[in-house]
């Protein structure tokens, strides 16, 4: 059978409404006399014919009665439709009636108005019959000299387009000469440009000569002609290398155009042509100027992305340019500002640090200044970039620090918690810096106003107070802040608690009551409290002195317990402490029974009537269990207490180090061949300063890799495992699908097999989706021959992260019976979300910070043969391709229970948590439930779907 061209689509017009009852409207329209109506029923005609109708009846109509209009929407319209319909027949012929239209298009073109005239002219440029320009060259060459510039670069245009043709040269073989005639005395910039492109395109010598004979006046060109200059050097450098220097000193001069457009194309063909230094040197400038320059945010985006990748190949020029990358800082686009610093921190090497982390402190400052509604994100961003700087490069640490912890009472909580938890770092890393640290965090401990940051904070003073004075200063700190003592008293329970007493402002028991669970780090739940957990009660005056309620105080009172829970650990570790330094018994008793004060002070505080909700189990618990722990302490509990906490957090850091280095060495990572594999040059090509050009024009194997039309050995039965059978072998018509995801795109390829003796006539595949996705265009009819095969493709786009089937059938004729149609039903295609979703990596703050901010939860039951907890995990990964976020070493150990973090990332950006709880029973099996978490609803549910599938088979 003979393969049949698909037609070329110059023209694409969105229509829905396709009925074919419309011709005859459309037909008494045109005859009438009404303008309007003409344009509209032109309009509807076009549609149609888009749309796939041919209307062969209104041709003849259209000679008749719109030809001879005057109207400009008609004539632009009226070659519209010309340009669609279909001017050839079935061998390839001009069709007869077509000539009709050369007289028309002849008059157009010496028409007295130049619109008409240009839009003739252009409408030309998509004209492939020679038989109907051939007429028209005397009138387009005539054109080249008229009065104005709109009919003068569309003349230009049309005798490219007539040159290109195949017969074209032959017709018009002076069009190159004519062209150059016309550019050495053209005025008008957009023509000129027309007719450099025309010369670069057809006769690419003259070009050259004219551009090196011009070359004084480049830089006095207009924009676009300096574009089309800049695209011919990227042509003649990839077939004549020898000559590339020169070009190179054309490019350097046009970085000083007008047009930021040019200098953004020049610094662009700079980097691909050449590696030199100078060459990566001068665009990286330029990039940065126009960094500066250009006030729209989306050009600011597109230059550092570009930026982003001169990062990538040549790390050591861009290095020099860092603090100029920083300086679009100034921006208040948080986007850009996050992107800035991302490249930045790339870059920062021992040399340029110190200017690094200056830049960002002055940053920090400005902060403080402004109330803008962004500065406290821009406040964390900016806390986040101290902080690697400070771990990669531990000797700028004490020029931060105490400038962050300044930080530590911020509104913004985020970055209150992420200055805490970089001081928690810092202060283990240098133990230098220990002594002015801890100072520092007691002097300045009641600005904290945090919930979360307090709890850290007293993490830290617990396990870092070590002398005598800092332990002191510890306890002191933390009773300031508490209060006096009871919290509660009898009065309380009349409505009156003591504190209010105290301050102009009553406890707020509605606000108090307000509580949310937190995942903690184990994957367990808790509850905290919202209450006042980013304000402090305001300073009253009292019996003529001025006090205020301490922060540690108002969060305990609105029903913190967790935080209650967290105090007192924190006095039982700064008493066993003071026991080993303190000399006095007398004082360490002292210090033990207030401690027990404040602890027995809590629970009676949180088993009281005052609050709506009594203390929970498990800081019940802990509190209790540091009681009993003041009262009889064993050197076993002590060694727990006072080393192995620290131990821990030391693992914890050496983890998230390694981590770390893991994923800079798995992203720079290249793929190890085979040692009988054939070399590939492209690795020692990169190695001898070649241009991007070079590379791309010289390597192809990478390039066929990449579409997919080269695979590796391995890669067959990959493909055939892709392959899904749509119906059955008894069936008259056999098909099967090879089903690519690829991002946004399904594309189904679908082999027909007609295994019947017959011809199948307009066998046709239908398709219909479910979910989110979407057929891109209906398959074309085919006839089939008996025991012939077809390829038929068909496109689907998805929108979201969501299990989608698609289902359809095959519809034919048999030439016995043309009036019955055969459907053979196929089987379905279920799209698995596997596809979409790839294991990803998020910080445990990120990830208990989107967790609580989810609408969409799905709670399956463990449901598995499988008896060991790691087992059963390490299946559910698998099964899931997500990534475990809880480290190794808090799985370890056999203590029955289990619970760790998942989480993945959708090519949509969708973001997917799961939180794994395993339990294992008396009898040996497995309990407890997957939370699976996220944005939308349909990942939530699809990934539910695939993990009660998947969690019964043994891993």
């Amino acid at each position: 059978m003979q393969k049949q061209m698909e037609k070329s689509c110059t023209l694409l017009v969105h229509f829905d409404k396709g009925a074919p009852s419309l011709a005859n409207e459309i037909k008494e329209a045109l005859e009438g006399n009404d303008v309007p109506l003409k344009i509209d029923a032109l309009k509807k005609a076009v549609m149609l014919l888009l749309n796939g109708e041919t209307i062969p009846q209104l041709f003849i109509t259209i000679i008749r009665y719109v030809l001879p209009s005057e109207d400009h929407t008609i004539q632009k319209l009226l070659l519209l439709y010309l340009e669609i319909i279909d001017k050839t027949d079935a061998r390839g012929k001009v069709l007869p009636e077509m000539i009709l239209i050369c007289q028309n298009l002849r008059n157009n073109l010496q028409h007295p108005n130049e619109y008409i005239r240009g839009v003739t002219l252009r409408f030309l440029c998509r004209l492939n019959e020679v038989e109907i320009i051939e007429p028209l060259i005397p009138s387009i060459v005539e054109n080249l000299e008229h009065r104005h510039p709109f009919v003068r670069r569309n003349a230009i245009l049309a005798v490219m387009s007539l040159y290109k043709l195949p017969e074209g040269q032959n017709l018009l073989d002076q069009a190159p000469e004519i062209i150059e005639k016309v550019l050495s005395t053209e005025q008008d910039h957009s023509s000129k440009r027309n007719a450099f492109l025309m010369l670069f395109n057809c006769s690419q010598e003259r070009a050259v000569n004219y551009l090196f004979t011009h070359i004084d006046r480049i830089n006095d060109w207009g924009e676009q002609l300096q574009m089309v200059v800049l695209e011919l050097i990227r042509k003649v450098c990839r077939s004549n290398k020898a000559e590339k220097g020169k070009y190179i000193k054309i490019i350097i001069s046009l970085l000083n155009a007008p047009s930021t457009a040019v200098i953004y194309e020049c610094a662009g063909t700079l980097v691909s042509l050449s590696s030199a230094p100078t060459a990566i040197r001068a665009a990286a400038s330029t990039y940065g100027q126009l960094l500066l320059s250009q006030s729209d945010n989306n050009v600011k985006l597109i230059v550092l992305d570009r930026l982003n990748e001169l990062k990538s190949s040549h790390r050591e020029i861009m290095v020099e340019l860092v603090m100029d990358v920083l300086r679009a800082l100034s921006s208040p686009n948080l986007d850009i500002r996050r992107k800035t610093l991302d490249i930045a921190l790339e870059l920062i090497t021992p040399r340029n640090v110190d200017e690094v982390v200056l830049m960002l402190k002055k940053e920090v400052v400005k902060t403080q200044s402004g109330e803008l509604e962004k500065n406290g994100e821009y406040r964390q961003m900016l806390v986040q970039a101290i902080h690697t700087c400070a771990i990669k490069f531990p000797e700028v640490a004490s020029t931060v620090v105490h400038l962050l912890m300044d930080f530590l009472g911020d509104t913004n909580v985020a970055s209150a918690l992420d200055v805490v938890v970089f001081v928690r770092e810092i202060i283990e890393t240098n133990p230098k810096l220990r002594v002015s640290i801890i100072t520092r965090l007691l002097d300045t401990f009641y600005q904290i106003r945090a919930a979360r940051v307090c709890s850290c904070a007293l993490w830290i003073i617990g396990e870092y107070c070590l002398s005598l004075s800092e332990v002191e200063s510890g306890i002191s700190t933390i009773k300031q802040c508490l209060g006096d003592l009871p919290f509660y008293t009898v009065a309380a329970e009349e409505g009156e608690a003591q504190d209010a007493s105290k301050s102009s402002q009553p406890v707020n028991v509605a606000a108090a009551s307000s509580r949310r669970p937190a995942i903690l780090a184990d994957g367990t739940y808790a509850t905290q409290s919202a209450a006042l957990e980013t304000a402090m009660s305001p300073p009253t005056l009292v019996q003529g002195s001025l006090t205020s309620v301490g922060n540690l105080r108002s969060l305990i009172l609105s029903g913190d317990f967790f935080l209650g829970a967290v105090v007192a650990c924190t006095l039982t570790k700064l008493i066993l402490r003071l026991e080993e330094v303190q000399l006095s018994k007398v004082e360490v008793n002292k210090a033990t029974t207030h401690a027990l004060l404040i602890m027995v002070s809590m629970l009676q505080l949180g088993q009281s009537p005052v609050l709506p909700h009594p203390i929970d189990n498990d800081s019940h618990d802990r509190v209790i269990l540091c009681i009993r722990l003041l009262c009889n302490t064993g050197d076993e509990i002590r060694r727990i207490w006072l080393q192995s906490c620290r131990e821990s957090f030391v693992k914890m850091l050496a983890e998230k180090q390694l981590q770390e280095t893991e994923e800079i060495k798995a992203k720079a990572q290249i793929s190890h061949a085979q040692p009988d594999d054939l070399i590939d040059f492209y690795h020692l090509k990169s190695r001898k300063g070649m241009s991007q050009l070079e590379l791309e024009d010289e390597v192809q194997d990478d390039l066929k890799r990449a579409t997919g039309e080269f695979t590796k050995d391995g890669d067959d039965a990959n493909k055939l495992n892709r392959i899904l059978q749509l119906t059955g072998f008894s069936d008259p018509v056999y098909a099967e699908a090879y089903v690519t995801v690829h991002h946004y795109d399904i594309v189904l390829d679908v082999t027909v097999i007609n295994r019947t003796k017959d011809t199948l006539q307009n066998l046709c595949l239908e398709l219909a989706t479910m979910g989110d996705l979407k057929l891109v265009e209906r398959p074309q009819n085919y006839t089939l021959a008996p025991e012939s095969s077809k390829q038929i493709k068909a496109n689907i786009k998805v929108s979201s992260t969501e299990t989608g089937v698609i289902f359809g059938n095959i519809v034919y004729e048999t030439s016995s019976n043309v009036l019955e149609r055969t459907v053979v039903v196929l089987n379905d295609i279920h799209i698995d979300i596997m596809d979409y979703i790839s294991p990803a990596y998020c910080a445990d703050a990120a990830f208990r910070t989107m967790w609580a901010e989810f609408e969409w939860e799905n709670k399956v039951a463990i449901n598995t043969v499988i008896q060991d907890e790691r087992e059963f995990l390490n299946h559910i990964i698998k099964s899931t391709n997500m990534k475990c976020l809880t480290p190794p070493s808090a799985l370890e150990g056999e203590c029955g229970f289990l619970a760790a973090n998942l989480y993945a990332k959708s090519v949509f950006g969708e973001d997917a948590l799961v939180n794994v709880s395993v339990e294992k029973q008396v009898d040996g099996k497995l309990s407890g439930y997957i939370r699976i978490r996220s944005k939308t609803q349909g990942i939530a549910l699809s990934l539910g779907d695939k993990i009660t599938l998947k969690q019964k088979g043994a891993a």
